[in-house]
């Protein structure tokens, strides 16, 4: 008996500490998730800023950087106040299938002890925070060059609360899209399709810019637009891996298979245009990487190396044409090509995330699919599921928020307006004073 008592007490005490360690801070974790963090932050500023930047003509930069600036400003107070609480919830509380609890509105559900698994709390806050910031970043270059100001700063905020903060909590927080089993290691649905689809829905209900298809509007500054695309490359290894929240081989091979994915589809677009057009451009190299990166974004942690090439090259012939199709053929004036790199990447990668994560394909195999899924095809269903879902509410969301902003502030400056530019007419100031 008195053994038996003593095999209790052991037991006992090993499931305390195993509870305990649970909860203990993982200090590799927490270093990498602060780098991390910092990366992610850093493709906004400067990066985004710079790559839009240069992509726009000259009467029009600073409004870009403007816009950028202020959306990270004012995106960061908006996810401190409600919009973590939307997408996340708080700890202990058993999480709907839509939006959150308000349990963590202004994160007060967060203390400096607080632990996220073996990360500390306020970090995962703030790690999340950065993709709410990037992902309205990138709406900016659907509307470039058109939209006002105020405008852009009411839907954004709107918009962040609206759509993003939800959907976040579909695949992330523990809705219903993540229930189904959907594998979106890192933004493809929550960042890439939401943007997108949010951009598209912009530009064609403001209209294209005044000449667009008549007048040339080449970039004013190819050397931003590279240099803002090294940094959103570096910094996308902080957005992948760092999703693994954990320094461990989740984190590595997402990292891995990101930068290969950045390669080929950098080289499939230049490619593409080396055989159509007789020359290789600067534009569409830096394109086609992030039509690489963005593409490999759901997938980064169900796949391997090889199927990440694949996904790479894939996404640099498939958004390239996308790109054509979208400017010349249906005349949708998406300044800087958001839909057809970032919404037919982020697209693409969530389903073939749903191939690749096949434990049955050699050396193109991936990490397996998700609990209770046992086939590509069952995957492949849950992937289109997601999809279609973001997509379309998306879509309807948008659209009614910027109805509801055009009656409130108007969305678009007038045709005078237009053409003297942004920077002067918004924040009279100029990009260059040479």
């Amino acid at each position: 008996m008195k053994s038996l008592q003593q095999m209790a007490l052991l037991m006992l005490v090993g499931t305390a500490s195993a509870s305990a360690s649970a909860q203990e801070l993982n200090q590799a974790d927490t270093a990498w998730v602060l780098t991390a963090t910092a990366l992610v932050l850093f493709m906004t500023i400067p990066g985004l800023s710079l790559f839009y930047g240069g992509l726009v003509r000259v009467k029009n930069v600073l409004s870009i950087l403007m816009q950028c600036f202020a959306l990270t400003c004012l995106m960061s107070l908006l996810w401190f106040a409600v919009g973590y609480t939307i997408a996340f919830g708080s700890d202990g509380v058993e999480q709907g299938a839509f939006i959150g609890d308000f349990g963590n509105v202004f994160f007060a559900a967060i203390t400096m002890d607080s632990l996220n698994g073996g990360i500390p709390a306020t970090l995962f806050a703030i790690f999340q925070m950065t993709f709410a910031i990037i992902t309205p970043a990138l709406i900016v270059g659907g509307f470039a060059e058109r939209m006002r100001f105020s405008a852009m700063l009411l839907f954004s905020a709107i918009w962040l609360i609206v759509v993003y903060a939800p959907v976040c909590h579909w695949v992330w927080g523990g809705g219903w899209l993540g229930s189904m089993g959907l594998q979106d290691f890192a933004g493809g649905t929550v960042v890439h399709i939401t943007a997108a689809v949010a951009a598209l829905v912009a530009a064609m209900m403001m209209g294209p810019r005044r000449g667009f298809g008549k007048v040339a509007m080449p970039p004013h500054n190819l050397t931003l637009t590279v240099a803002g695309a090294g940094m959103l490359w570096v910094g996308w290894f902080g957005f992948n891996a760092g999703s693994a929240v954990a320094a461990d081989n989740s984190a590595a091979m997402a990292m891995l298979v990101t930068h290969l994915s950045a390669s080929a589809g950098a080289l499939a677009w230049m490619a593409m245009e080396w055989i159509r057009h007789g020359k290789p451009s600067v534009l569409g190299i830096v394109t086609g990487m992030v039509a690489g990166l963005g593409t490999i974004t759901p997938a980064s942690g169900s796949v391997g190396p090889a199927a990440a090439v694949v996904i790479g090259l894939t996404a640099g012939v498939v958004c390239y044409f996308a790109t054509n199709w979208i400017k010349n053929k249906l005349k949708i004036d998406d300044s800087l090509d958001v839909f057809p790199v970032h919404g037919v990447g982020g697209i693409l990668g969530t389903l073939l995330a749903g191939v690749f994560c096949s434990t049955q394909l050699g050396v193109f195999s991936g990490n397996g699919f998700s609990d209770g899924i046992d086939s590509i095809g069952g995957q492949l269903m849950v992937q289109a599921t997601g999809v279609v879902a973001t997509f379309t509410y998306t879509a309807v969301a948008t659209w009614v928020i910027l109805k509801v902003v055009d009656l409130m502030v108007g969305l678009r400056v007038d045709a005078d307006e237009e053409t003297q530019g942004l920077d002067l007419v918004l924040h009279d100031e100029r990009g260059y004073d040479l």
